[in-house]
């Protein structure tokens, strides 16, 4: 019985990672569609797979198979580290697991929402004040209520009203009734959050995002030369994403015309793995190493990288995550992180070593660069954007300078940094 458990005990931990199914089984490297099945206990797991996810989703893999106590006793520890201003005894843990199981899994079950929530609410603030798409549509159904409730108050307070002018109220509340009802509906399917491997919320970057993690971010028919035109995009439900679908793949396309894989497969396999030296190597600036690293086969380079871009107002335009790094779309970005840095010394590469604080600290290596996107006319200062590649912390780049990084400053442990814009809710023993 406790093995035909273990899936739905996967399940569990993967909402409370905030992984979608898609994240959790390229980490595990298996497919959705099998996760799946092992979520849903139609598949036994055990082995080297049991402990490749149990990694993915840092947790012990006993934490994972063990019975329900084990499991109470992690989600009763985690909510007792996060707890504020209380200090729980976590040397009784098994004990009251043990003896009040249905307590227990209240509380836990209880801590378990609130970091649902405090996720879901974080998401939807930051959408809300940055979010263009949401910021319009909510302005939409408040300005139309507005429209519906002076309408109707004219109606309700005047007595004499010419049978002209009452029609023409009536029409005006029906055509505004109706106008409320479609932004209403479009905003209720654009907040609408399924647990699925691709979110459906409505944003095209983050849809195409979804599109780039399921093809592993590798196009072998851009590799071989083909046009755009030849990658599928039939399950991009939008034509924005399909457009910005396009413009990333032809960035893609052109740094591999200029890095061909199997050339830069050779140089990796050498040890040259300096952008700077492969931007020598191959006569390409370090903007397009940066790129194209990111954007190759697992099995080229040593470990995964992750990517991420931005424009001049530091507006992040594409992300590709690796397991444990976390900068927000949306959203008062730390500013210290070198995708930024880069933006103020452009066309002077920028290495640093960054240990991004939180419960778990997590320490990565950055090289970030930032090239001019487009040139716009004589006397015209140009378009910038600037690229960032992140990989694991690596000791051999000790030279490199640390920072010290936050989600943002509202939720920063670091009370002295100098680059803070608001008070930490947070004490620096976070």
């Amino acid at each position: 019985m406790r093995d035909m458990l273990t899936g739905s005990r996967i399940r569990e931990r993967r909402q409370i990672a905030g992984l979608r199914q898609a994240e959790l089984a390229r980490l595990a490297g298996i497919s959705a569609s099998y996760l799946n099945l092992i979520e849903h206990n139609r598949r036994r797991i055990g082995g080297k797979l049991l402990v490749d996810i149990a990694s993915a989703l840092s947790v012990e893999p006993s934490v994972l198979t063990q019975g329900i106590e084990a499991t109470l006793v992690s989600a009763l520890r985690e909510a007792a580290d996060d707890a504020v201003g209380q200090q729980a005894e976590v040397d009784g843990l098994e004990e009251f697991a043990g003896r009040f199981p249905g307590w227990a899994g209240v509380l836990a079950q209880m801590h378990r929402r609130v970091v649902s929530l405090e996720r879901n609410v974080e998401i939807l603030s930051d959408r809300l004040t940055h979010d263009p798409h949401l910021a319009a549509s909510m302005h939409e159904v408040l300005s139309t209520a507005a429209a519906i409730r002076s309408t109707a108050a004219i109606l309700a307070d005047t007595e004499d009203i010419e049978a002209e002018w009452r029609e023409r109220f009536h029409k005006n509340l029906h055509q505004d009734a109706e106008r409320l009802a479609g932004s209403s509906k479009a905003l209720v399917t654009f907040l609408d959050e399924s647990d699925s491997s691709i979110d459906p919320r409505g944003v095209p970057l983050e849809e195409v995002e979804a599109f780039f993690e399921t093809r592993r971010y590798s196009f072998p028919e851009l590799e071989q030369g083909e046009d755009v035109d030849a990658v599928d995009l039939s399950s991009l439900n939008t034509s924005a994403a399909r457009t910005v679908a396009r413009e990333v793949l032809k960035m893609y396309r052109d740094d591999a015309i200029a890095l061909p894989l199997d050339a830069l497969r050779s140089s990796l396999q050498k040890g040259d793995t300096d952008p700077i030296a492969l931007a020598y190597r191959f006569s390409v600036d370090v903007a397009t190493v940066l790129r194209r690293l990111a954007f190759i086969p697992d099995d080229v380079l040593p470990q995964p990288v992750g990517m991420v871009l931005c424009d001049a107002s530091g507006s992040v335009l594409f992300i590709k995550p690796i397991p444990g790094f976390a900068l927000a779309r949306h959203g008062e970005v730390c500013p210290l992180w070198p995708l930024f840095t880069a933006l103020s010394r452009p066309l002077v590469p920028v290495r640093k070593q960054v240990v991004q604080l939180g419960r778990t600290p997590a320490e990565f290596e950055c090289f970030a660069y930032a090239w001019p996107y487009a040139v716009l006319g004589y006397d015209q200062d140009p378009v910038y954007r600037s690229v960032m590649l992140v990989r694991s912390g690596n000791e051999a780049a000790g030279d490199a300078p640390v920072t010290q990084v936050g989600p943002n400053c509202r939720v920063c442990p670091s009370n002295a940094c100098k680059a803070r814009r608001e008070p930490s809710i947070l004490s620096e023993g976070f």
